[in-house]
This record gives structure tokens, sequence and C-alpha cells, in this order.
């Protein structure tokens, strides 16, 4: 197949421009999703293509067609009577003029002329537009039906929240792996990653079910391991760094609040708990649970206007946390201090869950945890700013089901909600992972910079990933048909223009052998040394 495919004839900058195939070029060897150039007359312009289309020159053709089965009458037609139609988006204008290249792609500002010709993409042009690997970019994956690295650039990455999205078996933890170890390498940032379902730090599994080897076995010197249940870690021969747990009197109301859908709470009982802690203190939630069906406790609710029904609802929430092994009267640590001491050393921490999947727990956990060291990282950063001393290094908080902190109903109150607003301003990002975009509120998803996006089915998720995006349309009927594995669109700030790739190999000796002499963090020999033990 040659390069070059037809030329344009007809579109407009908003829903891109149409191509009619040469009649040498057979539509079967197109795909939604590869690059081409457009050879302008004073522009080179390069885009997606994001549908293929079957024309003919004389309707009749459609309502009686012709006997193809010799192949002279089925040449004679293919390219004059039938042809193929791409719809292409152009998206950036590239230059090969020495002069230009300071500068880089540009955003599409026009389209262009007719007939203008349209080829292939190759190598030199794909890494003339997203860059090569570097100290900054950390390739993520290839384009389709191409061999060229695709990077992104992590610095850009950090500077805002971003998200990872796909239903569930599309490879959205194989993807999350991959970031993960982009920020660790290229020291972007220090990440905290709430880890539900154990699959981060010290191993894994691929979507094949097999063990592949997690952030700690990788990289033990620059990531730590922290669990809620030492047992499971224990008989999953985890090596943990710290065991958390959370003392009666770190909860506060606003770590309760969240919890009101998962608990069944009602308002009232929401508000009953800030009424108890002006009450009792920080002491709150164990003095409201050892309350008994007594005199004295109905005149105290009646002091505080609490009904007594108010008061039994919140008290069966109450319990349900109580039950939890992590939760105990007076905590041996502080997990704060110790998650903050770890992320300042540049040492990235994995909380494991272990056991307790339950979301009621990752919802507890994960907000009590960021609303403190976020208030840390603020106050470092107000003091940094008013002494003129060193910032603290970028933070970005991994966080999975993530419609649960931030679904409109809740966003605006939560920790979450508040990282997702102000982009970078105390240097806290965030990055959340999900199967159901659409129940995100839409000014979380609005402020994400960066989005990574497998197989979506549901039409409402969908619209929420691609909502404000140019060329919604197209991207949206190139998202439609990614394999149900292992590929992803990506668009946002990390890349120069939307991006549908193959992610890199992740979990065989040579991808592990990669990772590690890329980051140059261990050493090649241990890396070898590592890799001969899991697989010789």
């Amino acid at each position: 197949m040659t390069d070059r495919l037809g030329v344009v004839v007809s579109g407009s900058l908003e829903s891109g421009v149409e191509v009619k195939l040469d009649g040498t070029v057979s539509v079967e060897d197109m795909a939604m999703g590869r690059y081409v150039t457009i050879e302008g007359q004073r522009q080179r312009f390069f885009g997606m293509i994001t549908d293929i289309e079957l024309g003919v020159i004389d309707p009749r053709f459609t309502l009686t067609p012709p006997d193809v089965s010799d192949p002279f009458v089925s040449e004679v037609l293919s390219g004059t009577s039938t042809y193929g139609i791409l719809h292409v988006l152009p998206m950036l204008t590239i230059s090969s003029d020495v002069a230009d290249l300071i500068e880089g792609p540009q955003p599409v500002k026009t389209v262009p002329s007719h007939f203008s010709v349209v080829n292939l993409a190759s190598q030199a042009d794909v890494e003339l537009v997203f860059g090569g690997e570097d100290e900054k970019r950390f390739y993520v994956g290839t384009p389709l039906d191409m061999e060229t690295r695709i990077c992104l650039d992590l610095p850009e990455l950090v500077k805002r929240s971003n998200g990872i999205f796909g239903k569930s078996g599309t490879g959205k933890t194989f993807l999350t792996r991959i970031l993960l170890i982009g920020m660790l390498q290229k020291s972007a940032a220090v990440n905290l990653i709430f880890d539900m379902h154990n699959e981060y730090g010290w191993a894994g599994t691929s979507e094949g079910g097999r063990s592949v080897k997690g952030l700690k076995q990788l990289f033990p010197s620059k990531v730590a391991v922290f669990t809620l249940d030492e047992e499971s870690s224990r008989r999953r021969k985890v090596s943990t760094d710290f065991v958390v747990r959370i003392g009666y009197d770190e909860i506060e109301p606003e770590d309760m609040s969240l919890l009101r859908q998962t608990l069944n709470l009602t308002e009232p009982a929401v508000e009953a708990i800030y009424q108890l802690r002006r009450r009792f203190g920080k002491n709150w939630l164990q003095q409201a649970a050892d309350l008994t069906d007594s005199d004295e406790t109905r005149q105290l609710l009646n002091e505080l206007a609490i009904h007594e029904s108010t008061f039994q609802n919140l008290k069966r929430g109450l319990a349900m946390i109580s039950r939890f092994p992590f939760i105990e009267p007076q905590a041996p640590d502080n997990a704060v201090a110790r998650i903050l001491e770890y992320l300042d050393r540049g040492i990235n921490v994995v909380l494991e869950f272990g056991r307790y999947t339950d979301i009621t727990a990752y919802i507890l956990v994960a907000n009590l945890l960021t609303r403190r060291i976020h208030s840390q990282y603020r106050d470092r950063m107000e003091k940094a700013m008013g002494e003129e001393t060193t910032k603290p290094k970028p933070l970005v908080i991994t966080i999975e089901e993530a419609h649960r902190f931030l679904n409109p109903e809740v966003a605006a109150r939560t920790i979450f909600g508040t990282i997702a607003r102000e982009m970078r301003k105390y240097n806290v990002t965030l990055l959340v992972i999900d199967q159901r975009p659409s129940g995100i509120d839409a000014e979380v998803m609005s402020q994400m910079g960066t989005k990574i996006t497998c197989l979506l089915d549901n039409e409402r998720d969908v619209d929420s990933v691609l909502a404000g995006v140019s060329g919604k349309s197209a991207l949206k009927s190139v998202l439609s048909r990614l394999e149900s594995k292992q590929q992803a669109l990506i668009f946002g700030h990390a890349v120069p223009m939307p991006v549908v790739i193959q992610t890199r190999e992740y979990g065989s000796p040579q991808s592990y052998k990669e990772l590690l002499t890329a980051g140059k963090t261990e050493g090649g020999k241990q890396a070898e040394k590592d890799i001969e033990e899991l697989w010789g």
C-alpha cells in the first residue's frame, strides 16, 4: 500500500474534511484512529481518521448492484464508479522547515484547500508531533498499526487532576500501573495510592489472570506499602512498611458526612453528628456509641434537639464503623505523619485495604487521610509562598471508584472535589479511576487536564468523558470502536492532540527490564537478577 491515500474534496473546520480515496487504495486497509498528513498549499496538516464511508457516482448502483464476479469489471468500477471516503479531523499544523520546528506543531485554525493530497502519516511525522522519550516524557503505547512510541509529558500531566476511565475488564488497572511507574521514573510527583483491590503495591494480576509485579517489587527504594489489614498482607507475603490504625478521636463529622449514602444516614442524623461533636469534643464517636437507652440519654437528646429515631439511625451507622478492626479507641501511631514522612523523602506510598474492600471502609479512610494531608500541603505551600522557600514536591492522590467521592451530591463538600477544582494551587492533584464517569460531577470532569479512556459502552459515560472537547462527535465515533482490552483514547494537556494507543507491554521479563533500565533507579544488574528470580 502506497503512502498516498487520496485528495480532499470537501469539509469544514468544525466537522473535519472528506477525503476521496484513490482507486489503487483499498478501503479495507483503512482504520479509524490512524493518522494522516494533508499537504495544503501553504500549510501541512496532521489529523486522525474518524470515519470511513463507501460512495458511488451513480445512485443506481445501490439499487441494482453490478455483477463483480468478473475481476476485470470489479477493477474498472473501483475508483471510478465506486470509491471510498475517509472523514479526517485535522488537529495540528506541522512543518518540516527547521525554522518552524522550534515552535512545534500548532493547533489548526483553518482547513486545507480542495484537492490537497492526503498521505498516511510517517513515523517521523508522529515523532515530530508527540516527541520522543526523554527526562520528561514517558512512553505509554503505540499508535494503531505503527511502532512509533507515544509519550506523555509528565510534568504537564501532574499540574492538573486526571482520569482513567473504561468499563470493567478493559485494562484500567493495567494503564494505571504504567502511568504510576512513569511518574515514579521521571520523578514528576510523589504518589499516594488508595489501593482498594491490592493491585499496585507488591503484586497484582494481569487481564489474563496471571500474577504481575507491583510497584514495590520493581522499585523497592522508591515505594512503601502501608496496609490496613496486616494479616492479609502477611498471607500474600507482602513486605509492608507500616500498619495503619485509626483512632475514634481522629474521625470528624466531615469524615462521616461523606458516608451518608453508604451508611443510609438521614440528613438529620448527619446534623446530629455535628451537635454531638460540639458536646463531647474529639471523643464524640465513642461517647455517642456508648450511650444507652436511659433517661439520661433521652434528656441529652432533648437538650440537643435530636429526635429518638434520628439517634437510632445514627447509632446503626456508628456501629458499622466501629466494627472495622482497623478502628481503635486510640491509634498507636499517627498514620498521616508517617505517610508525609515517606512522601517528603520522595517515596511513593501504596495503602492496601486487604480484605476491607467494603466501599464504606474505602471512603472513610481515603477521605480522612486525604483531608489531613491536603491541609498539611496547604500550610506548607502558604508558608513557602510567604517566605519564598522550597515548595513541597507535587503530590498525586490516586482513588478508585471515584464517582463515590465526586458525584454531584457530595462533590462540592468533599476534599476530593476541592482538590479537583483547585488544580495545582497547593501542589496536590488527583488521579481518578472509574468505570462510571457519568456519575462524576460535571464541573469536576471539566477540570480534569488529561483523560485516558478505554472502551465505554454506555452513552451517558461517553458523553460525560467527551463533554466540552473539540471534535466531540468524531472522537465519540473513535471511542466506540476501541478494542475491549489494552486500547485507549488519550486527550488533554499531556498530549498535543487526541491519540488512540495500544498500551505498552507490562508483565513480561522484557517489559520489567525496560522499565527498570529506563528508570535508572535500581541498576541493570539488580533488575536482571529480580527478573531471573521471578521468571527463571
